[in-house]
Formats: structure tokens, C-alpha cells, sequence
């Protein structure tokens, strides 16, 4: 099988072709930046407001802990039910299971900022949204970016699931190995995705890591 999984990824159709794995891969690469895309915007303003402020703080644990447990597969039946099939369920689904880790990262970075330092910010005369972008959000940032990371790679590795409703991505191998019993296909679009993540992986810790200010310990 080992054999056959590898001859199917060096042929160059399979590669480039139509339907090669190469376009197959931008496609799940898409799904991934565009779902994330939508939750950083719905989660990074949430939780810097409330790392910032300390309000709320209960209810976006709680909801960040009931969110994480809703399952994947589940939210994109149902989704795919309502909406049909596309790319709209997949993405529903997948900004749900992204939210929680932006969010996490976003307060859990402001929080992270010692209170003296803010405190002596405010006492400088600088405002609070100054003390946000100029203090909190530069000295969280790793965090913050981390919690990004998180999401990133749990999209990334879900977004498979995009195919169940009709989809391109990696997880048209799978599905379309399944279907077929074509386990060499299967094996190959594990193999993938099991790559692509482990690279992605690779680059956003050193984009972390490179993000972190100068002086400051590392707190991930």
C-alpha cells in the first residue's frame, strides 16, 4: 500500500492535473485563511475587550468552554442541511470551532500584562485605548498570536470535513478513497494533510516566536 501511496503521489497528473493534489491542497489552504479570517474578526475584538476591561470574562470562558464541545461533524450536517450544499456550511462550522482559541488568546494575552505596567501607563496620561494598542496588545501579542496558531491548525486539520458536503480540499481523497476502497488514495490524503500541518505548524512558531517583544520572557 506504502508502494502504491507513493507512486500515486509522484504521478505527475495526480500532481498538477485538474483535480491534482497541489490544487487540492489551495483549496484546503483557502478554507483555512477565509474561516479564519471571519473568526478573528468576530473573537479578537471580543476578547481584547475583555482582557482590557476584565468584564465578561466569566461568560466568554463559559463560552469558550460549550463552543469547544459542540462537535464538528454535527455542526456541518446540520449547516450543510440549511444552507445546501457549498461552502457556507463548512465555513459555519469551522468559525465555531475557531473562535474559542482566538478568544482564549486574545484575553489571556492582555491578562498576561502585569497590572504595574498599566497602571503606570495610565499615570503617564496615556488613554485607554493608547494603553490597549500601545501596552497591552504589544506586550501580548505572543499570545494572542498563539491563540491564532491554535485555531489555525484545528481548522486546518477539520477542514477535511469540507469535502463531506461536496467540497474540494484534501478531504476529497479521503472521502473519495472511502468510497471506492482506494486505500492508496486515502493513505495519500492523510499524508498530506498530516505534512502541509506540520509545516504550517513549523512557520507560525516562528512567526510567534518572532513576534515576541524583545526582554520579555517566553510565556508559550
Amino acid at each position: 500500500m506504502i508502494t502504491e501511496t507513493l507512486t500515486w503521489l509522484t504521478d505527475p497528473i495526480n500532481v498538477t492535473g485538474p483535480t491534482g493534489w497541489l490544487q487540492l491542497i489551495g483549496q484546503h489552504l483557502m478554507y483555512t485563511i477565509i474561516t479564519l479570517a471571519i473568526a478573528a474578526a468576530i473573537a479578537l475584538p471580543i476578547g481584547l475587550y475583555v482582557g482590557h476591561t476584565g468584564r465578561l470574562r466569566s461568560a466568554a470562558v463559559l463560552a469558550t468552554g460549550l463552543t469547544r464541545a459542540l462537535p464538528t461533524l454535527g455542526l456541518l450536517t446540520l449547516f450543510a442541511l440549511l444552507a445546501g450544499i457549498g461552502l457556507v456550511a463548512p465555513v459555519i462550522a469551522l468559525v465555531v470551532l475557531a473562535v474559542p482559541s482566538i478568544l482564549a488568546g486574545a484575553y489571556s494575552g492582555l491578562e498576561s500584562v502585569p497590572r504595574s505596567t498599566i497602571d503606570g501607563a495610565r499615570a503617564q496620561g496615556m488613554t485607554e485605548m493608547q494603553i490597549l494598542t500601545q501596552v497591552e496588545v504589544p506586550l501580548g501579542i505572543e499570545l494572542i498570536i498563539g491563540g491564532l496558531r491554535s485555531a489555525f491548525m484545528q481548522v486546518l486539520a477539520t477542514a477535511m470535513l469540507a469535502a463531506y458536503v461536496g467540497n474540494g480540499g484534501l478531504g476529497k481523497l479521503i472521502f473519495l478513497g472511502m468510497k471506492t476502497e482506494d486505500y492508496p488514495v486515502m493513505l495519500a490524503g492523510s499524508l498530506l494533510v498530516i505534512v502541509l500541518a506540520i509545516l504550517c505548524d513549523v512557520i507560525l512558531a516562528l512567526v510567534q516566536r518572532a513576534a515576541r517583544p524583545k526582554g520579555i520572557a517566553r510565556t508559550a
